[in-house]
């Protein structure tokens, strides 16, 4: 049988599976490969960071979006290498190395968050790229408060309760306003903390925020930040980050005890693996999705560097084209399977939007511009539309219409095994008997 092989279950991926799975010929075997058993909606992160949905619901499961049937295949593992020349792939699955052969491989293996930008950042600054990442800061965040009520010097709680933001793009700007207008909803819960000592603050290197957008909406975005009480610092570049804050290329200190960052991606480590041409961090590929020199290998989304037929630029790496191109990719696929000749890629961006927390957005539509509430909604219904299930859309938007009325969760999520937290209990109890002991060694010998 011709075996399709694809990596990675993102947007890309998953799209590509789904065109793929309906008009396949028969003799035709796909087969889809993640290391994760979902697909996460990355532009919902901040949205989970801010507590408006729970982290589940920024993930679909990867079983429930593809058809399981004898000629469609997903394998949870990891590609430990590639072999273009066999056409194999050496897989690391739940049932330890398997080789998998193909005949066409597509890779839709996104990117990774980058963590070496700045002295500093990898150790103290908080990403904000995976579901994990999310939780770890809205963690994060509901200990700094905890903490906030417990201490009695003002400095360190004007510390913890400041939080920076390293970026003032997209995701800059959506955790910015999804994290001041949950901190603001959540306060009453912490008597003991006033509103000003929360606070958050968005160091931006460019003179506005959102430079994918208009003017305009930058504009519009930087003045809704403010009018909640974000402070936003334009032409302000971080150098290092530390445990006590950013410090800024000026030589001044931003004090803080939490840093969420959200500038820079690197590539894939299996992309320097093939050793294909990269540009950006991300694999070359010629207009029809195909990486040059490398028969039956592709690539698509936001790992590939794909140039736009209708503009001659490269595709940006949204979620908007990372669609595109994989129905397109689907098409060619089809085409090269009937022996017939590929197309090039392209298309025109339909406009890019951001939820700038609860009822606050900006939006740009056809050329419509769009701000406030209306280019919320226009958000939150696209975002809705592209989940996969009925079932999870409706999960969402009942979330969504329970958070117009009440204060966003604040759970603090633990996954601790039972024997783990005796083992933690154990050694609680151990270190205060040895304080105790030498305290009272300490007391006999003043005696």
């Amino acid at each position: 049988m011709t075996h399709i092989v694809v990596v990675g279950a993102g947007f890309a991926g998953t799209n590509l599976v789904r065109a793929l799975s309906a008009k396949l010929p028969d003799g035709v075997l796909l087969t889809l490969v993640s290391d994760e058993s979902y697909t996460t909606f990355n532009p919902m992160l901040p949205e989970a960071v801010g507590a408006s949905v729970f982290p589940e619901q920024v993930i679909v499961p990867v079983r429930e979006m593809l058809p399981q049937t004898r000629t469609h295949q997903f394998i949870m593992g990891s590609v430990a290498e590639v072999d273009s020349t066999a056409r194999q792939l050496t897989l690391r699955n739940l049932s330890g190395e398997v080789r998998l052969s193909y005949d066409h491989l597509v890779l839709a293996i996104g990117n990774r968050a980058r963590l070496d930008l700045m002295p500093g950042m990898a150790e103290h600054a908080l990403p904000l790229k995976t579901v994990g990442d999310a939780m770890h800061i809205r963690n994060t965040v509901l200990r700094r408060l905890a903490r906030i009520e417990l201490e009695s010097d003002l400095a360190l709680r004007r510390r913890l309760g400041h939080f920076i933001v390293i970026g003032g793009g997209f995701s800059g700007v959506e955790v910015a306003g999804e994290l001041i207008d949950c901190l603001r909803s959540i306060q009453h819960f912490y008597p003991r903390i006033t509103p000003a000592e929360l606070q958050v603050t968005v160091l931006h290197s460019s003179e506005r925020l959102l430079p994918e957008l208009s003017p305009r909406l930058g504009i519009a975005a930087l003045r809704s930040l403010r009018k909640r009480g974000v402070t936003v610092r334009l032409e302000t570049l971080a150098a290092s980050v530390s445990g006590e804050g950013v410090t800024l290329k000026s030589g001044e200190l931003v004090e803080g005890e939490t840093v969420l960052c959200t500038i820079g991606t690197s590539a894939n480590p299996l992309l320097r693996r093939l050793g294909a041409a990269t540009t950006s961090g991300r694999i070359i590929v010629r207009g029809d999705l195909s990486v040059p020199g490398t028969p039956g290998l592709w690539a698509v989304g936001d790992c590939a560097y794909v140039p736009n037929a209708l503009d001659g630029n490269a595709s940006p790496p949204t979620a908007q084209f990372a669609v595109r191109q994989a129905r397109h990719l689907a098409t060619n696929l089809l085409r090269t399977l009937k022996g017939e000749p590929t197309t090039p890629f392209g298309h025109r961006s339909r406009g890019m939007m951001a939820s700038i927390g609860h009822l606050n957005g900006v939006a740009e539509v056809a050329g419509v511009p769009l701000t406030g509430w209306l280019a919320w909604l226009v958000w939150r219904a696209y975002y809705l539309s592209q989940m996969p299930s009925s079932g999870r859309r409706f999960r969402i938007f009942f979330e969504w219409f329970w958070g117009m009325f009440y204060p966003p969760d604040i759970t603090h999520l633990r996954f601790t095994r039972s024997a783990d937290m005796q083992a933690d209990e154990q050694r609680r109890y151990a270190e205060h008997d040895a304080h105790a002991t030498a305290a009272t060694a300490q007391e006999s010998v003043r005696a």
